[in-house]
């Protein structure tokens, strides 16, 4: 049975990047690529999932808008427990605008994924103020992909791989509004064996009955354990109005004493929980 690793795609994808730095990282061979259409048909492909071996690629945080609650809302859903988090990568996410328009003045729309227009929007504003139209694709590199020559009127929001990937021309780069935009991903996967680096972070979710004061006894059991949370986030649970999923992230490894005597006070204090996995953090 062949191998398999999924991820937003198409090729030149963030997502893309993101997998060729697990590769490395993780010294991965012999595996199949398989390039999805949006976050949760990668999930999907987990829950079908026959060999342990395969992995997937997500994006789950930017800087600058913060959570990716598709992957966050998904995560929830995965049906085999045994699938963790195995590690973190980090993106610089530069933008660039591509079309085969000679100048500004051509281009009457600019397509690409909602967050990077989103994250572009001061620069579109000074440049075709709301003289352009703004559509959305399934992905940067799928807007690249798709102009042609004869409609020089489309521009699309994509990264310089793209355009040389897919030989698309360039009309301007480095156009983000923030000029520190990176993107966090996460490599899912079977753990083959459970190691600590002692530079690890923890990952889990859980929700509370709706009642005062079920997050505070949370967060004082982290406080009390002395754990550094770096990271919460809610989402709607989707199953009834006002209750909530949480998403977490704190320093340590589940093998920690510290880390496993927190986690088991707080299986006392909630109603739904899953550790989502125990990884190295990124470093540079």
């Amino acid at each position: 049975m062949e191998n398999e690793i999924y991820f937003l795609g198409p090729k030149t994808s963030y997502s893309d990047f993101a997998k060729e730095q697990f590769i490395k990282t993780f010294n991965i061979n012999n595996y199949q690529e398989k390039p999805m259409r949006t976050i949760t048909a990668v999930i999907s492909e987990i829950n079908n999932w026959k060999n342990s071996n395969n992995l997937a690629v997500l994006p789950i945080e930017n800087s600058i808008e913060g959570i990716v609650k598709e992957t966050i809302d998904n995560l929830t859903r995965i049906k085999d427990s045994n699938i963790k988090i195995l590690g973190e990568t980090v993106v610089a996410i530069e933008h660039c605008l591509i079309t085969y328009a000679k100048d500004f003045s051509q281009i009457k729309k600019i397509i690409s994924h909602p967050q990077a227009l989103s994250q572009c929007y001061d620069y579109i504003y000074s440049k075709f103020q709301d003289n352009v139209i703004l559509e959305s694709e399934s992905s940067t590199a799928n807007a690249v992909k798709s102009l042609t020559e004869n409609n020089p009127e489309i521009a699309a929001i994509g990264n310089k791989f793209s355009a040389d990937f897919f030989n698309k021309p360039m009309l301007d780069t480095n156009i983000n509004d923030e000029k520190f935009n990176q993107t966090r991903f996460i490599l899912l996967g079977v753990p083959k064996k459970i190691n600590k680096t002692n530079n690890d972070k923890t990952s889990i979710t859980f929700s509370t009955e709706n009642k005062s004061g079920a997050l505070c006894d949370i967060l004082t059991i982290l406080k009390e354990n002395n754990i550094n949370m770096t990271y919460i986030s809610s989402r709607p649970s989707r199953k009834s109005l006002g209750e909530y999923n949480f998403y977490v992230d704190f320093d340590g490894h589940v093998l920690d004493e510290t880390i496993s005597k927190a986690m088991f006070e707080l299986l006392q204090h909630v109603k739904t929980f899953k550790h989502l996995g125990s990884y190295p953090k990124f470093t540079e």
